[in-house]
């Protein structure tokens, strides 16, 4: 009986034994025939975000899961790079975000400046001792000189190229409670034009106002959240009716007055306010009803915020779609603040910032030329 019994269970163990051979076969035959096709969405997306422009079309044809991936993360748009400043030397520093590369470049021509503002590739510069205004093109090291003029507390945009003959320079300062001075001027004019205005609402100038061109008119968004208008070709200036976002309960009033940037997207105002420990509040310009209304989503939009000038684009990497990059990188160059409207939160996680706290004149989005890849000087 005991020699029947262990006959049954060497029979049944060799039994379990082939059974599991045969899984584990079956098993690594199906890994063997799985293709890339079968790769989880979420780690296909990744995979093909970092692909060319050139590659991301070739991927889209390999089958119907991976056109549809390719589609939703291709970046037909370039996405600008975060132009740093340097407290000494000339080495300047280029954060892409989209490919999370860091470039550098030596721009002695920038020694001694500081930056007001940038559009369409170019950087318009102050030299604060000797009161000398020019535009400089980091990419091509083009130079346009402008007459002197002086600044104080105010800062200055411009509404296009320079290369552009309808290129204007634009500024506004605090006179008094009910006067602003309006300073213009363009490249190839010898000299700068300076109108007083008299303001219908308090409108107050300092370094922390915000300024955009849109549909032709100056938008200036003051420290305490009025927004002036100045029409370039009438010569008119005028304080929108418009009442400021009030500041919610928990949010700090001095986050709520400096910690915000103002953008623009296809003739609309956008406005981001931030508090250090708080998610941000994207608020649109309704013309029609005259208030600002709340947005939760941004439709594909990403946005680039800085303190002197922010910038707008859609077609960008799925992962970068509807989200505000904030201007400070983290892990030593390798990931750029941000907020993403669809999660809710900031990326990386707890790495919120208090944006009213830090030196405005740091850093600057800037847009590279369409297809620029690297400096061909770079260190």
């Amino acid at each position: 009986m005991a020699g029947k019994r262990r006959r049954k269970l060497k029979s049944l163990a060799e039994t379990i034994s082939g059974n599991k051979r045969i899984a584990t076969k079956e098993k690594r035959e199906k890994l063997e025939l799985q293709t890339w096709s079968d790769l989880p969405t979420e780690l296909l997306e990744v995979i093909v975000s970092r692909l060319t422009l050139e590659d991301n079309v070739r991927a889209s044809v390999v089958c119907k899961r991976w056109h549809s991936v390719a589609i939703s993360v291709r970046v037909v748009n370039q996405s600008p790079w975060l132009m740093y400043f340097p407290k000494y030397g000339n080495l300047y520093e280029f954060y892409d975000p989209s490919l999370r590369k860091t470039h550098s470049i030596e721009l002695p021509e920038l020694n001694g400046t500081r930056v007001c503002y940038t559009k369409d590739g170019w950087l318009l510069l102050y030299r604060p001792r000797s009161h000398r205004m020019f535009f400089f093109n980091p990419f091509s090291h083009e130079v346009i000189k402008l007459p002197r003029f002086e600044l104080t507390y105010q800062i200055v945009a411009f509404s296009c190229a320079p290369t552009s003959s309808n290129c204007m320079l634009f500024t506004v300062k605090h006179v008094s409670p009910t006067i602003v001075a309006i300073s213009t001027c363009h490249p190839g004019a010898t000299e700068w034009v300076t109108v007083n205005y008299q303001n219908r609402l308090p409108f107050v100038s300092s370094i922390w106002n915000k300024l955009v061109f849109c549909n032709g008119l100056f938008y200036c968004l003051s420290l305490t959240g009025w927004l002036g208008v100045f029409d370039p070709l009438e010569h008119t200036w005028s304080v929108l009716s418009v009442p400021p976002p009030k500041c919610p309960d928990n949010f700090f009033a001095k986050n709520w007055w400096k910690g915000k940037f103002m953008a623009e997207h296809k003739g609309e105002i956008l406005v981001i306010y931030t508090c250090s420990s708080e998610n941000p509040i994207i608020f649109k310009l309704d013309r029609t009803k005259m208030i600002w209304e709340e947005m939760k989503a941004l439709d594909g939009v990403t946005l680039f915020a800085s303190f002197l000038s922010s910038h707008s684009r859609t077609d960008l990497s799925g992962l970068m779609r509807n989200s505000v990059y904030f201007p400070k990188v983290r892990f030593y160059g390798k990931r750029c603040i941000s907020y993403s409207l669809d999660n809710c939160r900031y990326y990386p996680r707890k790495q919120c910032h208090d944006w009213g706290e830090q030196d405005p004149f740091e850093n600057i989005w800037i847009e590279p030329p369409q297809g620029f890849l690297s400096f061909t000087e770079e260190i």
